[in-house]
């Protein structure tokens, strides 16, 4: 792997060292969700839930889409491409 895609592993790999990280991901990756929706799921507060979403934005590993009032999240399957070609050369 390149330098660069070595650092977005590394990356992602540091966002994903919280556990509510990982849940909402984990989450995510059966579907989009709303933050109301999340929330639910997670039994946390919003603001919580909301912060962990926006360092998830940040890195890139999540969209976010407005449905009228609602914010729609999903992942960004592409931003954890690097991440799981990484895995599979470590089988």
């Amino acid at each position: 792997m390149k330098p660069g895609e070595l650092q977005n592993v590394a990356d992602v790999c540091h966002m994903l060292a919280d556990p509510t990280r990982v849940t909402i991901m984990s989450i995510l990756s059966k579907g989009t969700k709303t933050v109301k929706a999340l929330r639910h799921e997670l039994k946390r507060d919003q603001p919580i839930i909301s912060h962990h979403l926006g360092l998830l934005r940040m890195w890139g590993l999540v969209d976010r889409k407005r449905k009228r009032t609602a914010q729609i999240y999903s992942l960004n399957r592409a931003r954890l491409g690097v991440v799981r070609e990484f895995w599979a050369g470590l089988k």
